[in-house]
């Protein structure tokens, strides 16, 4: 190599490389229990806020949350963290966030932190690069809100009892901007008002008086929320308002703490209206149409403030879902004459553990050996079963079965075995191993049917938390500076958004992630 060229080459290496500029806003949007299909079905009608993201930015179609248990917690766990459940800790939905340590301020409720969630998420790196970013996460659900964010103390709110509030993880008082909007109560303005369709009746090719939605009552539009001050801001959650008074709390706080204005910072909204009427009327009913068209609506204004406020240039926005939904399985039944099944152990645990407490002497009411969550079957007996003679493999042996000859019941798989499961053929495979924790003390593994769900005793409602195709295919979009517009094939996960804003940002992950950049959707750097 001429001298010349070596020393020129030289030079070019000792150059700083600038790194890229950053947005100054990342908004993360999540929806909970949007189906991917939902955009095919009512295409030609989002001419909002879904229908902007989805002609304009990346969208991956075979988007998923590829673990077995598609619920809320373990889904927004993955979305900013890269990681599985499996790795972020939260396997379980109900006890996703739960912390009696950590009280809500300004009203009563349960009390909620991130300190089950393991790892880091995108907020962490930001924060690593520019100590001055700053993050504001938004939800109707406390582990909505919570999770996207993981262990960061940043500004943190969910609605409990007709108010915005947070717990003592993250403050010991709410700051004026909360304050000023839960003083307007607007939850509790909504008393008396009336769900009507959006658009004429003709707009909507579904039944409106379907017997299995809501419990068989109340099926058929307008629906009014109580006269009732306090009942109407309980059942507001249920009713696309709730989506729109979150957005509404979002932009004050985005307004209140200024963000975008300097260096680059995150706003994280969760939506859970989509959840509500989803479980209530189903995937398939008039309302869940019309609410994704006011969600529709509600985006479009939302996107709008934010692109005004810091410049369209200045804006990457991703959205995506928790989980996706089954039918009903009395629809399923009724409209295919499919089998579809409402499943349920809530009988078979507890005469098991009653068994066992017989078979050790004990006395009294039966003790929690064994414990069932969303198909996931906990050993709790410390190691009681050898104790009184009993090896582990007998009884779930015995247990696997008799849990097989349910209806609904598709597979029963021991945790041991996932490890030799062909993961590339085999989906429930996979997705059991993603969702896993070592440590969680799993035993067993039950999947239903598809069109199946668990049955929930409260009430008979649509259901999700398997990992089906229906439960666990959702959307995932890019929007914004930096993204190729486009449509993208191959399975794109829930876990490869936080490295691909990683890349789009500059930033590297702290922590191992499981997820993949997928930079076929992203501009080119100079």
């Amino acid at each position: 190599m001429p001298f010349a060229v070596y020393l020129a080459f030289l030079n070019w290496l000792l150059v700083p490389v600038t790194p890229p500029a950053r947005p100054k806003l990342v908004v993360v949007i999540t929806i909970d229990q949007l189906r991917a299909d939902y955009f095919t079905r009512w295409k030609s009608q989002l001419t909002g806020g879904l229908g902007q993201l989805a002609n304009e930015g990346a969208f991956f179609t075979d988007g998923y949350q590829d673990h077995a248990v598609a619920e809320t917690a373990p889904g927004h766990s993955t979305i900013l963290s890269g990681m599985w459940p499996a790795h972020t800790g939260i396997i379980r939905n109900a006890q996703g966030v739960q912390d009696s340590l950590a009280p809500l301020l300004g009203t009563t409720g349960p009390g909620a932190s991130p300190r089950r969630f393991r790892g880091t998420t995108l907020v962490d790196w930001l924060k690593a690069a520019d100590p001055n970013a700053r993050a504001l996460s938004v939800s109707r659900k406390d582990r909505g809100a919570i999770l996207p964010i993981g262990q960061s103390k940043e500004q943190v709110y969910w609605y409990q009892s007709g108010l915005f509030t947070t717990s003592r993880y993250y403050a010991d008082s709410l700051p004026s901007w909360v304050q000023a909007f839960n003083a307007r109560r607007l939850p509790f303005k909504a008393a008396n008002t009336t769900w009507s369709l959006l658009l004429p009746d003709s707009a909507y090719k579904e039944a409106d008086n379907e017997l299995w939605e809501n419990g068989g009552t109340g099926v058929v539009f307008p629906h009014r929320l109580p006269l009732d001050s306090v009942q109407a801001a309980a059942a507001v959650v249920g009713v696309p308002a709730m989506d729109s008074l979150t957005l509404l709390f979002a932009l004050d706080g985005f307004e209140a703490l200024r963000l975008g204005r300097k260096g680059t910072d995150i706003l994280a909204v969760s939506l859970s209206t989509t959840d509500a009427v989803g479980h209530a009327f189903g995937p398939d009913s008039r309302e869940i149409h019309d609410q994704i068209l006011r969600l529709d609506h509600y985006l479009a204004w939302f996107l709008k403030r934010l692109t005004d406020r810091v410049g369209r240039d200045n804006i990457v926005i991703v959205l995506t879902a928790d989980h996706g939904v089954t039918s009903f399985p009395e629809r399923t039944r009724a409209k295919t004459g499919g089998s579809a099944y409402r499943v349920s152990l809530d009988t078979l645990i507890p005469a098991v553990n009653h068994d066992l407490d017989r078979l050790a002497g004990a006395g009294g009411a039966a003790r929690e050996w064994l414990e069932f969550d969303t198909g996931m079957l906990f050993l709790r007996d410390n190691g009681r079963f050898a104790a009184i003679g009993l090896k582990t493999d007998s009884i779930l042996d015995a247990l696997t079965s008799r849990i097989v000859r349910i209806q609904g019941v598709a597979r029963v798989i021991k945790p041991a075995d996932l490890a030799r499961a062909d993961t590339a053929s085999d989906p429930v495979a996979r997705r059991w191993l993603h969702q896993l924790a070592a440590d969680a003390g799993v035993v067993l593994t039950v999947t239903l049917q598809p069109g199946s769900i668990w049955n929930n005793l409260d009430a008979p409602i649509a259901m999700h938390g398997q990992p089906s195709e229906d439960d666990t295919h959702v959307p995932i979009i890019f929007w914004g500076r930096g993204v190729r517009r486009g449509s993208y094939a191959g399975r794109m996960n829930s876990v490869d958004i936080a490295p691909t804003l990683g890349v789009l940002l500059g930033l590297s992950p702290l922590s191992l992630v499981d997820g993949h950049a997928r930079t076929e959707a992203l501009e080119p750097r100079n």
